[in-house]
């Protein structure tokens, strides 16, 4: 029997990939509490990097945003395994930490992390609303786009 958040992301036209395995020494999401913080999550499709480059010199504001989306729902996928595949225990996206690979005086980071903010609240409705940071940084692991992290409220 299928959840409501799961039958939203049906109805969105997502479907969530396995979460992706850490390539490093870390674990892909730490439940302490009732707080669910997960991993820097890459824009990763079939395992392999959807969007690598720099913003502002290689790629696009709307490849940015896809790129920042595409984060977001490789976090779903690893809060659903967080949360024992029931994404109705979820009660509140808490915050998000978007990076965003750019080039000295790139100043669209909110516009690129909208891809994740609005993907949030798409899914959640106003519990996606959240807390967030978006910052530049001068490369990210596999020279991906965009890197994005969260931490969630789970009952």
């Amino acid at each position: 029997m299928t959840g409501t958040i799961d039958r939203r992301l049906s109805e969105l036209g997502i479907v969530l990939p396995q979460p992706p395995a850490p390539v490093a020494s870390y674990i892909p999401y730490v439940t302490t509490g009732h707080l669910v913080f997960i991993s820097g999550q890459i824009p990763l499709e079939n395992g392999q990097v959807r969007y690598a480059g720099t913003l502002g010199k290689d790629m696009s504001l709307d490849e940015g945003k896809a790129a920042a989306r595409m984060c977001g729902i490789n976090l779903i996928a690893q809060l659903k395994a967080a949360c024992g595949g029931d994404l109705d225990r979820v009660r509140r996206c808490v915050r998000l930490g978007v990076f965003v690979n750019a080039i000295a005086g790139f100043g669209q980071h909110p516009e690129v992390a909208n891809g994740a903010s609005d993907l949030m609240l798409e899914v959640f409705g106003d519990h996606g609303r959240h807390a967030r940071a978006a910052v530049g940084a001068g490369s990210l692991p596999r020279n991906v786009a965009v890197e994005v992290e969260a931490v969630f409220e789970i009952a």
